[in-house]
């Protein structure tokens, strides 16, 4: 059984190690140099080919992982073993293309080895580097400095906060990029059609709305008997108002039948009509919305809604969907 005590020293362990990174990451925003920076953004906004990421051993892994990420928003973008492209692959790297390579030391045997051929290919390379002296930062069009004054390791030899700081480099140039390029949801989505992720960015309220027979309408005029039969041959716990032109007027959930029936007496019953009891100007959606979106319309309220009308541009109402069809997906 653990003791308080060890249980007090594996956190400060923990923590220790992820302050030096943070630390090193801030220290890192500092020291970029602004006018580098600028052309390591240019250089990518203007490839016309390819960004192709180079790195080896457990820079490779950031490499790869960056060039995950830039793919994700569109950036083509490939990751290339260093070993790997002496012996054949370099051929991936063609004129138009853009080299980023990262390396701590800037002299990593395998990158050096290959800088005169990436240079007779007249290719630029970005250099996210631990030593803005090595032979890789004199070879660069534009330097980001990733210098840190210790890893993280309790040895100081494991790559830890070096890699830490090349791969936040790496994704603040992505989202730059993102911003600059003004990346959209929709456009991200395009990149992301599996998982919940994919779900959350591309599914959309048409895709899940009830409509056509499934969606009983009524007239201001009808009594709450008609609304009652319309709601249970619905099975959506909510009917739409419409007018003879088919706009929406309001709607009526089976809780605001109850309680508007409720407070209404018996002998008046028969004199409620659906202009009476519906909810005017509700909240609606539009089939083109993300289902994501409609779901925040509905739960991100103080009182939380069930359903919501969907109309087109024109107040014409199409549809009715649940926050159960929603969450169902997502």
């Amino acid at each position: 059984m653990q003791t308080q005590e060890t249980i007090t020293t594996y956190h400060q362990y923990l923590t220790e190690v992820m302050r030096i990174e943070a630390e090193a990451i801030m220290r890192a925003m500092a020291q970029l140099d602004r006018q580098e920076v600028s052309k390591a953004v240019e250089l990518l906004l203007t490839c016309e080919g390819k960004v192709v990421l180079l790195g080896v051993g457990k820079s490779g892994i950031v490499a790869h992982k960056i060039a995950a990420t830039f793919a994700s928003i569109g950036i083509t973008a490939i990751h290339l073993h260093a070993a790997d492209a002496m012996h054949g692959d370099l051929g991936i790297i063609h004129k138009n293309d853009v080299l980023l390579t990262i390396s701590n030391s800037g002299e990593t045997e395998e990158i050096t080895a290959l800088l005169p051929h990436v240079s007779l290919r007249q290719v630029p390379i970005i250099a996210i580097v631990g030593n803005i002296h090595s032979t890789l930062a004199t070879h660069a069009y534009a330097v980001l400095d990733a210098s840190i004054s210790r890893e993280a390791c309790p040895l100081n030899l494991a790559p830890t906060t070096s890699t830490t700081v090349a791969l936040a480099i790496g994704d603040a140039l992505a989202m730059t990029i993102m911003q600059v390029k003004k990346v959209s949801a929709e456009d991200f989505a395009i990149n992301h059609p599996a998982g919940k992720l994919g779900k959350r960015l591309a599914l959309r309220v048409k895709n899940l709305m009830h409509s056509g027979e499934n969606n009983p309408v009524l007239y201001a005029q009808a009594s709450w008997k008609e609304i009652v039969d319309a709601i249970d041959q619905g099975k959506l716990g909510a009917v739409s108002i419409i007018d003879r032109e088919r706009k929406l007027l309001g709607i009526i959930t089976d809780g605001d039948l109850r309680r508007t029936m409720q407070r209404t007496p018996l002998d008046e019953l028969e004199k409620l009509s659906a202009s009476v009891i519906m909810t005017k100007q509700p909240i609606v959606a539009q089939p083109e919305m993300l289902a994501y979106t409609a779901l925040q319309l509905m739960e991100k309220r103080s009182s939380q809604i069930s359903v919501l009308p969907v109309v087109t541009s024109t107040g014409e109402a199409i549809g009715i969907i649940r926050i159960h069809d929603i969450i169902g997906k997502l």
